[in-house]
């Protein structure tokens, strides 16, 4: 390669770097794999060794990527987090033993020990101790300064407040989730039709860097220390030796940690943590070869970014040939369709892949997949199976093409794919695939508020099958909500009277409950303004919907198709049948003052809520808006009004009091 090309090929090459590192460390939201990841990073380093002009204190060959996250405090670290220097192969294994042995001959050591142990694919975190109490915990960052998440790291239950010894001490731990929970973890996404964490170590980094730290106690982290960073008042000759101490001060240290004596030692105990990577319950992305003389180490230094005592090796990935069998469809709690691919079953990185998710219609399009065609699995981030390659020399015409089910293979409603949208949903109010989060929508406050209905309730309702639809909420039994709770009398009268209290709810809030594609609570007062009955609502026409005012082709077109259904209908029968009000509550009002006006609300009223307020303007044919604009007529700002008064202003939008709108509607 001439210069002109590697200069070019350095600086693509870390750029590319740099936005992978960004994505990675501090968003927590990889776009390649780890593998290729390190193969940049090879040839980077290869191309800076080759042509030592053209390096530079800022490639990330030479430093730690990562940043502190906004909202965190920074820390910085006594002693600097330094990540690993990376190697692919055993025969690199041996040119860094070789190296050290150089250095022990040298340097007269008589007795060279390694251990070997799990490279734990997590985030890497430091905990500080005072007088044997936890004091604060820190992220790595970019090794010299990094986040404080103390508040975070306590939800952990395998971190110890306390230690048996009364010392100061800092220690070095990697922060993950286990193999089971992270799949629990993403099913219940799935499930939810939530994004997807692409890998364990991502799910743990950006559990650990929540803002929240309610939000990282749902999460199921854990840690496995694996050095002291810092210790007073004690010394220690060996590394091995460190572990041990650390261990019986009640920390949970990396459980594999293979004592060698010889380099053959050595590659035995990689060959084997390789063999059995599938066997533990911890992900692991390598492993890590350290010099074991504590002393030696301090000769042997370290470089900006890595210590000179160590190396991570890199197991790597594993992809096999399979079979695709067949495509079927399963159905999300929000209706959700997705394609899963069934496949001949097959052995990838220790375990047997029958099945994996293709995640919608564009994915199978997009890879040319057939039912019968040979593919090519890879586990991502060793978890998760994903089809990277489809072989299509291999195709002997017996394949067939896949197409997605125009009917929802659970309940036989149509299943529809709107516009700008990946996902196929079915449309099935009864669906009992849908049940579930149906339920928590119909009974939630902005629908029909019945109060101590929460999720845990509907799931224990569905769990002992006291529900199996709707409107089964309506004939619950006394005997059966109060047996949900201990003590439950007083929790089954108070939900009783809440359930009974929901029958008289306005019109408006029943088409809420409902939960028609693209119909929210504004559009539900549109409607039961405009059509006075469930029945005539029922009746209304594609063209009379679409003239409403925040209703439109599209939302009428939804509304439409949702009440020709049976599912639908069947509902809103046995809805009438339990009492459920079907009629406007609301008075009218021949009174349009606020005809064709446009008001946006922001800050706190003294007087009114939100929601009053916007009832008031919307009685008097006035329309309420969530942003501001050219065509606002009225911001209404109360206390602390924020950006949208600020908007306001550069806009030369009318801007009025609380006091100036109520002398508007007297």
């Amino acid at each position: 390669m001439e210069k002109k090309q590697a200069k070019e090929r350095i600086e693509q090459l870390r750029k590319q770097i740099e936005h992978h590192a960004k994505k990675y460390y501090d968003e927590d939201k990889p776009e390649i794999s780890d593998f290729e990841y390190d193969m940049l990073m090879v040839e980077l380093r290869n191309l800076e060794s080759q042509y030592p002009e053209y390096q530079s204190k800022e490639s990330l060959t030479q430093k730690v990527g990562g940043h502190v996250k906004e909202g965190f405090e920074k820390v910085t670290h006594e002693v600097p987090m330094q990540s690993l220097q990376d190697v692919f192969s055993i025969e690199e294994v041996e040119e860094f033993e070789n190296r050290i042995e150089e250095k022990s001959r040298e340097n007269k050591i008589e007795e060279l020990r390694y251990v070997v142990e799990t490279k734990i694919d997590g985030l890497s975190a430091s905990l500080e101790y005072k007088n044997g109490k936890f004091v604060r915990g820190a992220t790595r960052g970019n090794g010299l300064v990094g986040e404080d998440v103390t508040q975070n790291l306590k939800t952990i239950k395998t971190i110890p407040m306390e230690i048996k010894d009364k010392i100061d001490i800092t220690v070095r731990g990697e922060v993950f989730i286990a193999k089971d929970d992270f799949e629990k973890m993403n099913q219940e996404r799935m499930d939810n039709e939530e994004e997807l964490f692409a890998n364990a170590r991502n799910a743990a980094a950006g559990s650990l860097r929540q803002l929240d730290s309610k939000i990282t106690a749902t999460r199921p982290l854990d840690i496995y220390i694996f050095n002291v960073q810092k210790i007073e008042g004690k010394k220690f000759n060996s590394h091995f030796e460190e572990l041990e101490y650390l261990a019986e001060q009640g920390f949970n240290v990396n459980p594999v940690r293979i004592f060698c004596k010889t380099k053959e030692e050595v590659k035995k105990a990689i060959e084997k943590i390789g063999e059995d990577r599938e066997k533990l319950t911890f992900g692991i992305d390598g492993a890590v070869v350290k010099v074991d003389d504590l002393k030696f180490r301090e000769i042997l230094g370290t470089t900006a970014k890595t210590p000179r005592w160590a190396v991570a090796y890199k197991y790597p990935p594993e992809k096999k040939e399979t079979i695709l069998k067949d495509i079927i469809c399963q159905v999300g709690r929000t209706g959700a369709i997705t394609p899963m691919a069934i496949l001949e079953p097959v052995k990838v990185a220790g375990s047997t892949i029958s099945k994996t998710t293709l995640h919608n219609e564009d994915f199978i399009k997009e890879r040319d997949l057939k039912i019968g065609d040979t593919v090519v699995i890879q586990k991502a981030g060793d978890v998760i199976p994903e089809i990277v390659e489809v072989k299509k020399k291999k195709r002997t015409g017996e394949e067939k093409d896949f197409e997605m089910p125009k009917n929802c293979p659970v309940c036989g409603a149509p299943a529809i794919r709107e516009e700008g949208e990946a996902v196929i949903r079915c449309t099935g109010i009864e669906c009992p695939a849908k049940l579930y989060r149906n339920l928590v929508h119909f009974v939630s406050r902005e629908a029909m508020n019945i109060d101590g209905l929460g999720e845990s309730i509907i799931a224990q309702l569905l769990d002992r099958k006291l529900i199996s639809n709707i409107a089964d909420i309506y004939d619950l039994k006394f005997e059966d909500i109060a047996s949900l709770k201990k003590n439950g009398k007083k929790f089954a009268q108070n939900l009783i009277d809440s359930i009974n209290k929901s029958k008289e709810n306005d019109l408006s809030r029943l088409i809420t409950s409902l939960g028609i594609r693209h119909v929210g609570t504004k559009a539900s007062k549109v409607l039961a303004r405009k059509y006075k009955t469930m029945e005539n609502l029922q009746n209304a026409t594609f063209e009379g919907l679409s003239l409403l005012n925040d209703i439109g082709p599209i939302v009428a077109n939804s509304i439409r198709e949702f009440f020709l259904q049976d599912q639908t209908i069947d509902l809103i029968q046995k809805l009438k049948k339990a009492g459920i009000n079907m009629q406007s509550l609301e008075e009218e009002s021949e009174d349009q003052r606020f005809e064709g006006k446009t008001f946006v609300l922001t800050g706190t009223l003294e007087n009114y809520t939100r929601g009053e307020a916007s009832n008031i303007i919307e009685k008097f044919g006035g329309k309420t808006s969530g942003t501001v604009s050219k065509k606002t007529d009225y911001v209404l700002a109360g206390e602390e009004a924020g950006s949208k008064l600020t908007k306001a202003q550069s806009l030369g939008v009318t801007i009025i009091t609380e006091s100036e709108f109520e002398k508007m509607i007297k």
